[in-house]
């Protein structure tokens, strides 16, 4: 048209069209048209996800399920993923199989990935070496103040509700995951506390069995690792991998494994559930997620325990505590609450353990979540989280 004329009601009626239905579906998803995670009833939103971070990964390269997330002293974002052995269509990976199915794409990419703040890779690598076992399916990973990477091998993976996941190739079963290992920022082996196949007891002093998170704590150079088969914590000297102490739910020492199904309604149980992450705040309290619990667990670092917080107590399957991560403020005073269930972060206030705000929903847009399993914080306050199961992403999410 020519400048100066006016539009004709009708012509404008068929230009909004359009963009009415495109926001009404994004605020369905709990997004808006800046990729915004849309207000949710009863929360405060204080993050924008950014749809352009990471940048497009190099060499055709996929995520497979993330199950880990960390932030190091640099601002680098530390990501591990499962894969090729989480991946469900063959068709998604061409380029990896023998001979490939496909010209162009596809191949997994390496299962540590460092980002720099721009979302561009800066590190790459993992797999198989010489003097280490690698996970048959890796779990939590953390970087410690010297750039050391430690992982969690926490395998074999398991599908939703239990039983083996999809993927993996045909033969007998890998040796079961029994090890934390701790690398180089450029993936030189260090150290490797346990032994894959060779799971230890509750009350082992050397063994473990599919740790699932891991954290180290500078003041006292000491490993603090969730070991999910034994439901318990345990703690290890960090540079010699000596055995210091653990425990299980209330401080108390692990029981056996809870059979019943998780009922909202009944008392609170006793031992941990689905022993999922262990942070430790720069206070020495030492934090505990038992996901299929939907709760929080609260310690000193002796194993004494403090306080504990229900997170969504209704939830059920996986549960609602998968994950969680600290404010970089001085004091702490957020907790951030990855909950892959109900497909949410939570936002807790560290002093008393409630519920403050939360942000996310199902979906596949930017901003919302399938299988958030992992959330870090960076030194500005930017959130940023690992999708587990199909979701396969990290997704950034900047402070407003």
């Amino acid at each position: 048209m020519r400048a100066g004329r006016k539009t004709p009601p009708s012509v404008r009626r068929s230009l909004t069209a359009p963009i009415t239905v495109v926001m009404a579906i994004l605020a369905a998803a709990g997004l808006s048209l800046t990729g915004a995670a849309a207000p949710q009833a009863g929360t405060q939103q204080a993050f924008r996800a950014d749809p352009f971070w990471p940048k497009p990964l190099q060499q055709s390269w996929l995520l497979g399920s993330v199950t880990g997330v960390a932030v190091d002293s640099r601002d680098r974002i530390w990501v591990v993923h499962r894969g090729m052995p989480s991946f469900t269509a063959r068709t998604e990976i061409g380029l990896a199989t023998n001979p490939p199915t496909a010209e162009l794409c596809c191949r997994p990419a390496p299962q540590v990935l460092a980002f720099d703040q721009t979302g561009a890779v800066v590190a790459s690598w993992g797999g198989p070496g010489q003097g280490y076992e690698w996970p048959t399916s890796p779990g939590g990973i953390d970087v410690d103040a010297g750039g050391h990477v430690w992982i969690t091998a926490a395998g074999p993976p398991e599908a939703p509700g239990g039983g083996r996941g999809r993927g993996g190739a045909a033969g007998p079963p890998p040796p079961e995951d029994a090890h934390v290992l701790k690398f180089t920022s450029e993936g030189k082996f260090v150290l490797q506390i346990g032994q894959a196949g060779k799971p230890g007891a509750p009350d082992s002093t050397t063994g473990l069995r599919r740790p699932a998170g891991v954290d180290v704590d500078t003041a006292t150079n000491e490993v603090f690792v969730a070991d999910a088969g034994n439901r318990r914590v345990v703690v290890f000297d960090a540079t010699t991998g000596a055995y210091k102490r653990h425990w299980g739910a209330y401080g108390q020492p692990p029981g056996e494994a809870l059979t019943d199904p998780y009922d909202p309604s009944a008392p609170p149980a006793k031992q941990f559930r689905g022993l999922s992450c262990v942070r430790v705040a720069r206070d020495g309290m030492v934090y505990v997620c038992d996901r299929q619990n939907n709760r929080v667990q609260v310690f000193r670092r002796d194993g004494t325990f403090v306080s504990e917080a229900v997170v969504s107590k209704a939830t059920r399957g996986n549960g609602a505590a998968w994950d969680l991560a600290f404010s970089t403020d001085a004091q702490q005073r957020q907790v951030f609450v990855a909950d892959g269930q109900d497909q949410r972060v939570f936002i807790l206030d560290r002093a008393t353990l409630q519920v403050a705000s939360s942000f996310g929903n199902g979906g596949r847009w930017p901003g919302t979540f399938y299988g958030v399993g992992s959330v870090a914080v960076d030194s500005k306050g930017n959130v940023y989280t690992g999708e587990a199961l199909e979701g396969k992403r990290v997704q950034k999410f900047e402070r407003r």
